[in-house]
Order: C-alpha cells, then sequence, then structure tokens
C-alpha cells in the first residue's frame, strides 16, 4: 500500500466517524428540544436508574448488573450517564486520567445539562480534529474505558454510546407522552 492510499484510508475513518457522530449527535439533539425539567426528572417506572440529591449535590444511580430488571433508566439518568462517560473519555485520553465515576455529579435541570453535554461535544470534536494520523491509529490514548485498542476504534464506541443513549431518551420521552394523554 503506498502513502495515498494510506492517506485515503486515514481520511476515509475520519469522515465515516464524523459522519456516524453527526448523525448520533442530531439524534440526541432532536430528543432534547424542548425537554422541560418535569420530563428529565420524571420516572418511567417504579424502580430503575436515577438521580437523587444528596445534601445538595445530585448523584446518579450505578447498576450493579445490567440486567433488564433494574428497570428502564429515567432521562435524568441517561442523560448524566452522557456526561459521564464523555468525561470520562475527554480526561482519560487528553486530561490527566484522575476523573472517577464519583466525581461526575449531575446537575439536576434540562438547561445546564443540555449546556454541559454541548460544551462536552465542543470538546470533544476539537480534540479529536486535532489528532495526528498516527494518534488516530495508535493505542496511546485509548485509556477508559478500554485499553490496547487503536483510538479510532475508541471514537467508533463513543459514536454507538450517544446513539444508544440518545436511542433510550427518545424511548422515554415516548412513554412519558403516552402517559400524560
Amino acid at each position: 500500500m503506498n502513502d495515498k492510499n494510506i492517506q485515503n484510508l486515514t481520511d476515509s475513518i475520519r469522515n465515516t466517524l464524523n459522519f456516524q457522530f453527526q448523525i448520533s449527535w442530531q439524534i440526541l439533539e432532536i430528543h432534547l428540544t424542548d425537554l422541560k425539567d418535569e420530563e428529565y426528572l420524571w420516572r418511567p417506572a417504579l424502580k430503575g436508574l436515577h438521580v437523587f440529591n444528596e445534601a445538595g449535590v445530585w448523584r446518579a444511580d450505578w447498576p450493579e448488573s445490567e440486567e433488564y430488571d433494574i428497570g428502564p433508566a429515567s432521562i435524568a439518568w441517561l442523560t448524566w450517564h452522557v456526561i459521564f462517560w464523555w468525561s470520562m473519555v475527554l480526561d482519560h485520553s487528553f486530561g490527566n486520567g484522575t476523573l472517577s465515576r464519583e466525581d461526575v455529579t449531575c446537575l439536576g435541570n434540562i438547561k445546564e445539562t443540555r449546556e454541559r453535554i454541548n460544551h462536552l461535544r465542543d470538546e470533544w470534536e476539537t480534540a479529536v480534529a486535532e489528532l495526528s494520523d498516527h494518534e488516530l491509529f495508535s493505542t496511546e490514548r485509548t485509556r477508559w474505558p478500554f485499553t490496547d485498542k487503536p483510538f479510532h476504534e475508541l471514537a467508533a464506541w463513543l459514536n454507538l454510546e450517544l446513539m444508544k443513549n440518545a436511542a433510550e431518551i427518545g424511548y422515554c420521552r415516548f412513554l412519558y407522552a403516552s402517559q400524560k394523554e
């Protein structure tokens, strides 16, 4: 494979990752549009992952398992989850790598949550755009949630997580709307 073919492959991977990211982001934006705090904090079932206020600090439940019987997550928890994994990836790939789950609190309202998610998106897009081709294929920045994978695979995982959480938020919004009728 010559240098031109390698560059074409690299450009293709970057373009594919960006295409996936943009679609995932658009779906998340659709589901966050017009979201109000009442719906954001609504619990779709008596049990399920949610957030709680602990002495003025909003915290998120942490699942002991990923079994179905834990119940459905609330939108507040799902948006916290987006903030959690995105913050962790950014800190461990581009920061000092000391952030832990306990350090990532929930914001308790949709306005600040949306602002935080938008800030993380901006940080992510800048960081990925500044990666050299070597860094994109290297494992040196892949430190959370897995290691020993090229960074472009971590970026692909992040796109999948974004899409998954966007879909779950959308589903929760359908449940909320149907409950209100």
